[in-house]
């Protein structure tokens, strides 16, 4: 539980303990004894018989009193130390309730901390315990989800409006990859708002019929991200959109995969609210199994098709568009370490998960283990992957022309020459025919007769601007001449 001052709230946190009343003969005593006390202060709750004792005395019983470990007025009540309330920490309470008429036990939470609450009866009972935080109804060790949630939706929702203005203003040259991004984007702020709005509904009310709908919608959304995003990053690593304009029908298949990991996992969220670790028997492998199968098969087949469009791409030389994916593959990489790591590092922390230590020192932070961290490394890929294909004003253009292939060595001005020479080199008569039914798409070059061949290219004139444009030279061929007339029907 968190004092008032952690987290603010209307109402001062406390824990209250109610029991049904118990029918009984008029002369019957029955009762029942709690203590409630906070985690840290337990050595005060009981005391040691004896310094050789196996275990502590806890109640306070005639055989107790005659050994002077409790007085009479403490009857039938938890034994606390002499030292308890000098030494504990927080406030420690013991008390006994008669079930013929029992009564509300209050007990008000002045610091944080992991509140234990015990109790022994000499008969049956049935009761409730309630702790009541000041901020609202959710558990203590989920409140800090309500932040969470509530920021990871205002990143996506800016991530939403800066591709927004991307996509409007290059709205004429989208691709339609850029189509799915949108639309998990759009989805991702409304799962993530649904989340915040579980939590929140959770806070005000408390788990009512609605909370738990709410819980299940949420669940559902959840399986619908992870099919989404799946069915994303592999037709993103098959090269949708950038290296194929259209994937066939492999964009079936991996539809109807995508829809059975949905379906799936819908089955398994279901499964996992309505079972319970204690009845779960050997049923719980059809949940869970055909859920794994989807799963490894969206892996293996992600991974293949992000080598293979590499591959590809860097055969054809197409340095650029590998570039992204290269980009994409060593975010796949960095996530796949991240994971790892994490889960190696949390396995020395759960490895302590016998000690009795283990859930009151990690009762905050448990949730971002469980949950909050993995919702954070697929924030950054999400924005990553929307960074790499985000609207620009050549996508098409992009997308659909190849890079043009070149040698390593570089582009070689000795070849250029070369070219030249040997077009330079060929006959009159070759340079004025063309193929049949086809036109020259420019004039033809004068040619000097003159000369064979030409050994360089310095100090001549290639290209010659001025004055007497509109003439030609003086060593003009007279056969040119004619083809001059002919295309201008001017005679000099």
């Amino acid at each position: 539980m968190y004092s008032k001052s952690s987290w603010g709230g209307s109402v001062d946190p406390f824990i209250l303990a109610k029991f049904r009343k118990a029918q009984a003969p008029d002369d019957a005593d029955v009762f029942v004894s709690i203590v409630i006390f906070e985690f840290k202060d337990r050595d005060f709750v009981g005391v040691w018989p004896s310094a050789d004792a196996a275990e502590k005395e806890n109640i306070c019983t005639q055989a107790n009193i005659d050994k002077k470990l409790c007085n009479s007025t403490q009857i039938d009540e938890w034994i606390l130390s002499p030292n308890a309330t000098t030494e504990s920490k927080n406030r420690l309470l013991s008390t006994k309730i008669n079930l013929k008429d029992p009564g509300d036990t209050k007990y008000l939470v002045k610091k944080t901390g992991y509140y234990c609450v015990a109790s022994a009866s000499n008969a049956d009972f049935k009761g409730t315990v309630e702790f009541r935080n000041a901020y609202g109804k959710l558990p203590a060790a989920q409140i800090a989800k309500l932040p969470f949630y509530a920021g990871i939706t205002i990143v996506y929702a800016v991530i939403g409006v800066f591709w927004a203005f991307l996509y409007v203003q290059n709205r004429h040259d989208i691709l339609p990859v850029q189509n799915y991004i949108t639309a998990i984007i759009l989805f991702l702020i409304v799962e993530q708002l649904m989340t915040w709005g579980f939590y929140d509904y959770q806070n005000g009310h408390g788990s009512n019929a609605l909370a738990k709908v709410m819980m299940i919608i949420v669940s559902i959304l959840n399986a619908g991200r992870n099919s989404f995003s799946f069915f994303l990053l592999l037709i993103v690593c098959m090269g949708y959109g950038v290296v194929k304009p259209s994937l066939g029908k492999t964009m079936v298949y991996v539809r109807f995969l995508a829809l059975a990991h949905f379906v799936f996992g819908v089955i398994y969220a279901i499964g996992s609210l309505s079972i319970t670790p204690d009845n779960a028997g050997p049923l719980v492998l059809f949940v869970i199994l055909p859920l794994a199968g989807t799963l490894t098969a969206f892996y293996v087949w992600t991974l293949n098709s992000l080598n293979h469009t590499m591959k590809d791409l860097l055969e054809r030389k197409q340095h650029v568009k590998a570039m992204m994916y290269k980009k994409l593959w060593w975010c796949i990489l960095a996530s796949i370490v991240v994971i790892f790591g994490f889960f190696f590092l949390n396995s020395f922390t759960f490895a302590e998960r016998s000690d009795p230590d283990f859930v009151p020192d990690h009762w905050k932070t448990r949730w971002f283990i469980l949950d909050g961290w993995l919702n954070l490394v697929y924030m950054v890929d999400i924005a990553y992957v929307a960074y790499l294909w985000r609207p620009t004003a050549n996508n098409r253009r992009f997308a659909m022309s190849d890079e043009i292939a070149q040698d390593d060595e570089g582009f070689d001005m000795g070849s250029f020459g070369g070219s030249l020479d040997e077009e330079d080199a060929r006959s009159p008569a070759g340079m004025d025919r063309q193929p049949s039914g086809q036109l020259s798409p420019v004039p033809p070059k004068p040619v000097n007769e003159r000369a064979g061949g030409r050994a360089s290219l310095d100090g001549e004139t290639i290209f010659a601007v001025g004055e007497d444009a509109d003439k030609w030279s003086d060593d003009e061929s007279p056969r040119n001449s004619e083809e001059r007339q002919k295309l201008t029907g001017k005679n000099d």
